[in-house]
């Protein structure tokens, strides 16, 4: 398959042999990870103040050096590399989203990968290797989770949301709250949800969508992110029957830093509710 093939018609086949490229590079940027995960390592700090490891690095070079091969002329916007190349189809990478938790050797860490096709996102796989699990999306397709060791498909369950409707009823995770913390108005409208919800939590990085998308929450609300954090994770969510936009409503896009994702009922609740 050819990459005009696959940013002209955007065919299931094309979309699935992508798919299956950056499932593949998931997985062996796993194999990768996992052999630096609670092991000393050392740990620099990025111009941003971030933190960043050889095996971030590592992983990127792997995941990029496997989609240069089947797509040489596509563009890439990763992590630690930055962005390359000019085209309608732009991949999306964190090699390790969840640094700090992966140097702390906490288990909140994950790859994620996407893939834009003229700024929509087509495809979406996140790949959580202490918990051997690998979630996948394509546009249209439905969302999806197997056991990330091995490749049996058959293994794969479809992904779906809960049908909670109700603010009182829902159990909802907060994530990176730094900058609604520092908004009264947003900080406010948090305590007020915190007060009437049914269960709230702070799980970080994929984990909070993967259960969102599966059924096991009702809302997640995160800020203080970026495109590369998201990406693959908002197809995820919207391919199990959620919804997910910037916290103001927006589209998910290259620019988003605040989300909000959840039921297509309590969605559009809070959404009136952190905008009133």
């Amino acid at each position: 398959m050819s990459s005009e093939n696959l940013q002209t018609d955007r065919s299931d086949a094309s979309l699935n042999r992508a798919l299956e490229v950056a499932k593949t590079a998931a997985r062996k940027a796993a194999e990768v990870s996992m052999q630096h995960f609670m092991q000393p390592i050392e740990v620099e700090r990025k111009a941003d103040a971030s933190p960043v490891t050889e095996a971030d690095r590592a992983c990127e070079q792997l995941i990029r050096d496997l989609i240069q091969a089947e797509f040489p002329e596509h563009a890439i916007f990763g992590e630690e590399f930055g962005h390359s190349g000019t085209h309608r189809c732009l991949w999306l990478i964190d090699p390790i989203d969840g640094t700090r938790s992966f140097i702390r050797h906490l288990e909140f860490w994950s790859v994620q990968i996407a893939l834009m096709v003229d700024e929509t996102i087509v495809i979406g796989v996140s790949a959580a290797p202490p918990f051997d699990e690998l979630a996948w999306a394509v546009k249209g397709q439905g969302a999806w989770i197997e056991p990330l060791a091995g490749s049996n498909e058959q293994a794969a369950r479809r992904l779906q949301v809960a049908e909670t409707c109700e603010i009182d009823q829902m159990d909802w995770s907060l994530g990176n709250v730094r900058s609604l913390a520092k908004n009264p108005t947003h900080w406010s409208q948090v305590g007020a949800l915190v007060e009437r919800a049914s269960r709230t939590r702070g799980y970080g990085d994929f984990y909070p969508y993967h259960r969102l998308a599966a059924g096991g929450l009702d809302v997640v609300v995160e800020s203080d992110v970026n495109i590369l954090d998201i990406a693959a994770l908002s197809l995820i969510v919207e391919e199990a029957g959620g919804i997910m936009t910037a916290l103001d409503g927006a589209p998910i896009g290259l620019g988003t830093r605040a989300v909000l994702a959840g039921t297509s009922a309590l969605h559009q609740q809070l959404l009136e509710h952190f905008n009133d």
